[in-house]
């Protein structure tokens, strides 16, 4: 395993991105979400990621890493997703929104990413982060190499993932969680 990142980045409007096309231009919440199975990490437009936060503004933890192959969920993630991912070029980085942008040292090929988080709903709460505040939430991106496959919801506990699954996942009738 290879951490690509640990630090704390800033979010603003619950999100931030993986970016890997230098010609990229944005994309919006509804275009990254479309035909998704989960509601917190978009991956339908190609060589991108929009991920959700618990916070609307400030900074969170955040957490990227590279495994050769599928990491064990640690038990202490209170939301876990999977979705795949291919970047489109070399240039591939966590992009605040409006702001900085952090080079992943990641080969194109095909991955799979987890998306994990825990403290979302005391985040919503917070709300805006201000300087010298403690934080609440954290965040961890997982990518390994694995051909396309769907992706899903792994794990499911807070309001606030239940909130963006529910805006994005229409489950079949009599699914259970």
């Amino acid at each position: 395993m290879r951490t690509l990142l640990d630090r704390q980045v800033y979010v603003c409007y619950g999100q931030i991105y993986v970016e890997s096309d230098p010609e990229f231009e944005g994309l919006s919440l509804d275009e990254a979400f479309e035909g998704q199975a989960n509601g917190l990490c978009g991956a339908a437009v190609p060589g991108a990621l929009w991920l959700i936060t618990g916070l609307h503004t400030g900074a969170v933890a955040f957490t990227v890493e590279v495994h050769e192959e599928p990491p064990p969920l640690a038990p202490h993630w209170q939301e876990a997703v999977e979705v795949p991912f291919r970047p489109l070029s070399e240039d591939v980085g966590l992009a605040e929104w409006g702001g900085g942008f952090w080079h992943l040292d990641l080969p194109v090929r095909d991955y799979r990413v987890r998306y994990c988080a825990r403290g979302m709903d005391e985040a919503r709460d917070q709300d805006t982060r201000l300087d010298g505040e403690p934080g609440s939430d954290h965040y961890l991106l997982q990518f390994w190499p694995a051909a396309p496959a769907p992706g899903g919801i792994l794990r499911r506990t807070s309001g606030t993932a239940a909130y963006w699954h529910a805006e994005f996942v229409t489950e079949p009738e009599g699914a259970t969680r």
